[in-house]
């Protein structure tokens, strides 16, 4: 790949809060080419049916078009800034999976509201859709009925080898089906997969029962995995029993939230740099007083603002951007597995863990072995200071511990006919830093040089 290439990718996502800022950042990268958006179920929405949860949450992807639409008609020269926006291709929109591959869909409505994006279609009906453009033609995107897998497999199929990156920004659920479909197609086309979920030496930020904030700090998983451990389950931890789809672990960085928690878009400096009216759902957004952009992510900063304050943060946590962040600075593996290696300041490590799947309290909980190594995070471990360490040592630590320590390796059952499992997850362990990603989200986003 030449430096002035594109890497082409496919986004799986499930558009609530923080994905709708990755995909803003995507649109906003002249390093990528977007293929497709496929658009899962996620952990939110649980009231609705699962065909209609997902018909919403695409919805929110055609409201950030609309927004940045309306943005270009008041500032033109803007959309120079958004290379991704509307290229010569358009990029395809499609429903992915509806639920689970096994089990109860579980709900993370509390954080993310009936729509997904903090409830703004009842605070500001000005952000709806003029039209539901379901079927219809659209200007930036290609909109269809085919289901999101096979959408992504036909992009597959069309493709050189190696030479797709998959974004998994949500449950793990398309990507495993897909395996199922035509491993052969996904191992030899898909460059590398780079997902955000799991949470390794540190406590997770959702729980079982999703409506209560307060239970939110209990268990080791992330709602990514909480809302399809199956899925993850096949693809990381496969097992003799299993038919073993998984991808190819040499070539899936995963980044838990031990790394993406760090990374914050702090309120008061969102409201110092972008939007100097910005406060929370006591005072609206009005969208007189700023850019169409900039009330279209206030508006759904607003309730945002809101549930964080609850955990005793005045910031949201950019787990999903720096996700995309890592697509963007990370150059594709290539055909030559060896030639992985990762930008400077990047850093990655393998790790061996199970994932849970059915426990009552622990439901997509990443199972490390802490028995033997006295570097790993005890369970229990109190979380405000396990992040405040991570803050303050992730950008500039060159030592083995806290986030990077690699604890005792689980005993995993060894397959049959491949033994990648026992290999270990290449997980992401260090980031140029939050400040560094910051800096970026806010260029590229708002246009501000901060």
């Amino acid at each position: 790949m030449t430096s002035k290439a594109k890497i082409p990718v496919i986004i799986d996502t499930d558009p609530g809060i923080d994905d709708v800022v990755a995909l803003l950042l995507a649109l906003a990268s002249p390093e990528l080419e977007i293929l497709a958006i496929l658009v899962s179920f996620g952990a939110s929405l649980s009231s609705w049916s699962s065909r209609h949860r997902s018909e919403i949450l695409s919805i929110n992807v055609l409201k950030t078009y609309q927004a940045l639409s309306a943005h270009f008609e008041q500032y033109p020269d803007d959309q120079a800034r958004f290379p991704n926006f509307q290229p010569e291709t358009k990029a395809i929109l499609a429903l992915g999976a509806t639920g689970p591959l096994e089990g109860d869909l579980h709900s993370a409505q509390y954080f993310h509201g009936r729509d997904g994006l903090g409830d703004i279609a009842e605070r500001h009906p000005e952000l709806n859709l003029e039209t539901v453009a379901t079927g219809e033609a659209h200007p930036q995107l290609q909109l269809t009925k085919k289901y999101g897998v096979d959408v992504a497999l036909e992009l597959l199929r069309s493709r050189e080898p190696r030479s797709i990156t998959y974004i998994a920004l949500g449950p793990l659920t398309n990507l495993a089906t897909l395996m199922h479909v035509d491993r052969d197609a996904v191992v030899s086309r898909i460059d590398r997969v780079i997902c955000m979920g799991g949470a390794l030496d540190v406590p997770g930020n959702t729980s079982p029962v999703a409506e209560c904030p307060s239970m939110a700090v209990y268990g080791w998983y992330v709602v990514n995995f909480f809302a399809d451990p199956y899925a993850a389950q096949e693809l990381l931890t496969p097992k003799d029993s299993h038919p073993l789809p998984h991808f190819p672990l040499d070539r899936f960085f995963l980044l838990p939230l031990d790394i993406t928690t760090p990374h914050e878009l702090r309120f008061p400096y969102y409201k110092e740099t972008v939007d100097p009216t910005f406060h929370s759902t006591a005072v609206p957004s009005v969208p007189s007083a700023k850019t169409p952009l900039t009330h279209f992510t206030s508006s759904f900063l607003e309730r945002t603002r809101e549930v964080m304050l609850e955990f005793g943060k005045d910031a949201m946590e950019l787990h999903d951007i720096v996700a995309v962040w890592c697509a963007i600075a990370n150059p594709q593996i290539g055909k030559n597995i060896e030639d992985g290696s990762l930008s400077p300041g990047w850093r990655m490590v393998k790790r061996k863990f199970e994932i849970e799947r059915v426990g009552e309290l622990t439901r997509g909980m990443l199972v490390v072995d802490r028995r033997e190594d006295e570097t790993a995070y005890a369970p229990g471990a109190n979380r405000a200071h396990v992040q405040a360490e991570l803050e303050r040592l992730v950008s500039d630590h060159h030592h083995e511990w806290e986030s990077t320590a690699l604890p005792a390796q689980v005993e995993v059952e060894k397959p049959a006919d491949n033994t990648q499992s026992l290999q270990g997850v290449q997980c992401i362990v260090e980031t140029p830093g939050p400040d560094a990603l910051l800096k970026l989200l806010v260029k590229r986003v708002w246009g501000i040089d901060a």
